[in-house]
């Protein structure tokens, strides 16, 4: 039978199931059980005489001792030292590293998560894995820490001492400050721009040409400048998310026009097409990516100054709601002015909705939550497409039925009420999932690309 541990050493819950996984052999007060060697019946070491017991009586010829309203203890459970003295059975009682081992719950904390303390440069990013593994300032109570953020200081400084330090990497790519996805985020913007002109300037099939250039080149230059900076996604991004980010893109091109023209009975030839809000959503890209960096800096500052996950997230979702006022104020002014200088309608409505829809997409995907903004996308998508689908299904004879919804919405409020009401009700969904998600210390643990 192994000594026990005392009461107050105890840790409940899940982390502390995982105590015994974090303990060795050596560390472990039971394998004193298993020392090799027969012992005398009188005593151990060399002088073989029996020791007396805490409350005062004498060791019997088995060599089990009893202490006075005590449960009893077998010597079996002592260990003998190189000397020949017994650890814990008579006298003042040694500290042992071994019995601290045993019931250490934080060296148990950093068993299970010995990767997470090895590679983190700082406390905050074990504080911020540690939450995203579900550990509360609940469960740091239970570790005897008054938050996450103190216990994972003590696990930052204990890495050295309880394991063999680890060679961290420095950090890549940032030998100081690199302002090039600032300048790359204008490239949509300049693309898109140079190819409206071009669309101004030719006709017929010159007119043609250059429309597929340049929709080509705008989505090249997207690509270049989301792959760096603070909306840069290191996480995988299904195809099907791309393509449902490309059809409402097309539909802020062309889906009012076409949605108009089924509504009156046709198309009968060519119908518009909405330069001035893909314009404006192309030139949005800049304020989008130092939006997105203005929010990430800010709180990466809170982290550091939190000293609990609720004042953290209660500091960051002001934040949050400010960048994402920002950043409309930034659409709303760019739409004005791209309705101004071509002489459309800014469609300030459906165009700033799909803006504030991807911004909020692209800052989740950019931090590994990438579920709920594929979810929202093919969703909004979807609905765009069914009321296309509808306008024109109508014509059927016996299905004008479906047709009447859309019909209803587009002779009271226009066909930009359709996208308005679509994407605004996306982005109601993901900005309240934004405050929950986007306000954990785990969504800001890792470098966003922001170099």
């Amino acid at each position: 039978m192994g000594v026990r541990v005392d009461g107050d050493e105890r840790v409940d819950g899940d982390e502390g199931a995982s105590v015994a996984e974090a303990t060795d052999g050596s560390d472990s007060s039971s394998d004193s059980s298993s020392d090799s060697g027969p012992r005398s019946g009188s005593g151990f070491g060399s002088g073989g005489a029996s020791r007396e017991s805490v409350d005062g009586a004498r060791a019997g010829a088995g060599g089990v001792r009893a202490g006075a309203g005590e449960a009893s203890e077998p010597v079996e459970g002592a260990r003998e030292t190189p000397g020949g003295a017994r650890d814990g059975l008579g006298g003042a009682p040694r500290k042992s590293s071994s019995r601290r081992g045993a019931a250490d719950p934080v060296k148990a904390l950093m068993h299970r998560h010995r990767d997470l303390c090895e590679r983190a440069v700082d406390p905050l990013e074990i504080a911020a894995g540690l939450e995203a593994h579900g550990v509360t300032d609940r469960t740091a109570a239970r570790f005897r820490h008054r938050d996450v953020f103190s216990l994972a200081e003590e696990m930052y400084a204990r890495v050295s001492r309880d394991g063999e330090p680890a060679q961290r990497p420095a950090p890549p790519g940032r030998p100081g400050v690199r302002p090039d996805w600032a300048a790359l985020a204008l490239l949509p913007g300049t693309l898109c721009a140079a190819t409206v002109i071009g669309l101004r300037l030719t006709e017929g099939q010159p007119r043609l040409a250059v429309a597929a250039a340049g929709a080509l080149a705008v989505a090249l230059g997207l690509r270049v400048a989301v792959r760096r900076g603070p909306l840069s996604v290191t996480h995988y991004t299904t195809g099907a998310t791309r393509a449902w980010t490309c059809w409402l893109i097309a539909y802020a091109l062309l889906g009012d026009g076409l949605l108009s023209a089924g509504v009156e009975g046709g198309p009968d030839g060519p119908w518009p097409l909405a330069t001035a809000p893909v314009l404006a959503l192309a030139l949005a890209c800049a304020p989008a990516a130092w939006c997105a960096h203005f929010f990430a800096v800010r709180a990466r500052r809170r982290l550091t100054a939190s000293r609990g996950l609720e004042e953290f997230a209660a500091s960051v979702q002001p934040l949050l709601l400010g960048m994402f006022g920002l950043y409309l104020c930034a659409l709303g002014g760019l739409l004005a002015l791209c309705g101004a200088v071509l002489g459309e309608p800014a469609a300030y409505a459906g165009a700033g909705a799909l803006g504030t829809l991807l911004l909020l997409a692209r800052l989740l995907a950019a931090r590994g939550f990438n579920h709920a903004p594929a979810v929202v996308l093919a969703t909004a998508g979807a609905a765009e497409a069914t009321s296309l689908a509808t306008v024109f299904a109508g014509r059927l004879p016996g299905c004008a039925f479906l047709s009447a919804p859309v019909e209803t919405v587009v002779d009271a409020w226009g066909p930009g009420a359709v996208p308005a009401l679509v994407c605004g009700a996306a982005t109601l969904v993901l900005l309240i999932h934004s405050t929950r998600t986007l306000t954990r210390a785990s969504a800001h643990a890792l470098p966003c690309g922001e170099a």
